[in-house]
Formats: C-alpha cells, sequence, structure tokens
C-alpha cells in the first residue's frame, strides 16, 4: 500500500522540493529558536516561576530528534523510493521529525504568552499547515515513502504530547 501510495503522488518538481525544504533545520530550526527565545524573554521580564523550563523543554525535544532519528533509521535499514539514490535509512524521515518537534514545539511554548482565542488558533493554524506542507513536499517529491513521514508523526507527534503536558500546566503573565 505504501508504495501505490506513493506512485500515486511522487511527481518531483520545484514546489514539492520547496515544501519539502520547510523540514530542513536550516529553515525549521531558527523559527523553534526564536520561538524558545521569546518565550524565555517574555517568561522571564513577567517575572514567571521556572520561566526556564517550557523554552528548555522545547530545546530538549529538538535535541531528541537526531538521537532517535538516526538509530531508528540504521536499525530499520529501509530503503529509499525509486525517485533517489539507491541507498538506506530513510524510515523515519529526519525532516518529518524536524518540522513536527520545530513547528510544534515553537507553537507550543507560544500559546500561554496569548490571550486572543484567534491567535491562539492562527498559530496552531500555522503550525499545522507547515508541518503538513512540509511532509506533503517530502512524499511528492519522491524524497520519503508515506509511511516514513507517518512514523514521524507518530513518535514526535507523541513527544509533542508529553511537552504539551508540561507547557499546559503553566501559565505566563
Amino acid at each position: 500500500m505504501d508504495e501505490r501510495l506513493s506512485r500515486a503522488l511522487v511527481r518531483p518538481d520545484r514546489f514539492s522540493e520547496l515544501l519539502a525544504d520547510l523540514g530542513n533545520t536550516q529553515v525549521a530550526l531558527p523559527v523553534l529558536v526564536a520561538a524558545l527565545t521569546y518565550a524565555a524573554w517574555r517568561g522571564r521580564s513577567t517575572g514567571t516561576d521556572q520561566w526556564w523550563l517550557p523554552p528548555l523543554a522545547g530545546a530538549l525535544l529538538m535535541a531528541l530528534v537526531p538521537a532517535l532519528v538516526v538509530p531508528l533509521k540504521v536499525w530499520t535499514d529501509r530503503p529509499g523510493t525509486p525517485a533517489v539514490e539507491p541507498a538506506t535509512g530513510y524510515y523515519p524521515s529526519g525532516h518529518t521529525a524536524t518540522a513536527v518537534v520545530a513547528y510544534g514545539a515553537a507553537v507550543l511554548v507560544l500559546l500561554p504568552l496569548l490571550r486572543s482565542a484567534a491567535v491562539r488558533r492562527w498559530l496552531c493554524l500555522a503550525g499545522a499547515v507547515l508541518v503538513l506542507a512540509a511532509s506533503y513536499g517530502l512524499v511528492r517529491r519522491g524524497y520519503h515513502w508515506p509511511l516514513d513521514v507517518v512514523a514521524s508523526w507518530c513518535l514526535f507527534g507523541t513527544l509533542l504530547f508529553c511537552l504539551r503536558l508540561l507547557v499546559g500546566r503553566r501559565r505566563t503573565g
């Protein structure tokens, strides 16, 4: 089923490559760093107890991406799609994991700082769109099988849920 879905979706073009680039660390990491820096600054300036905890947790979660993805890639040794050069180590998708954690953690550390429900909804939507766009671009371009992307959603979505539990208990002034 993974191969059939991939064959139906793969149409390498410049646009899908640009979407896939949203999962590159050069693109996603600065977004996360900006969000973590702002959350730390805002928390400290308002005198919030343990203001450093959500930004630190977000940064540690990002550090877990290579720590978890690389051993899984070695262990599964999955070959790439026909659109890429013959190699192994495509499962799970590191680019998808980077997008999920960078954009997801950015959203989670910023949410408690926002008063407006509309702005909070827009931020959540923007984070989801960025992750889905990167994921779609990776499959459409043929860099990953659909299951590689779904595996990263599941693994790092679970870790984001843990971050949500930590951040959700906290209120920033």
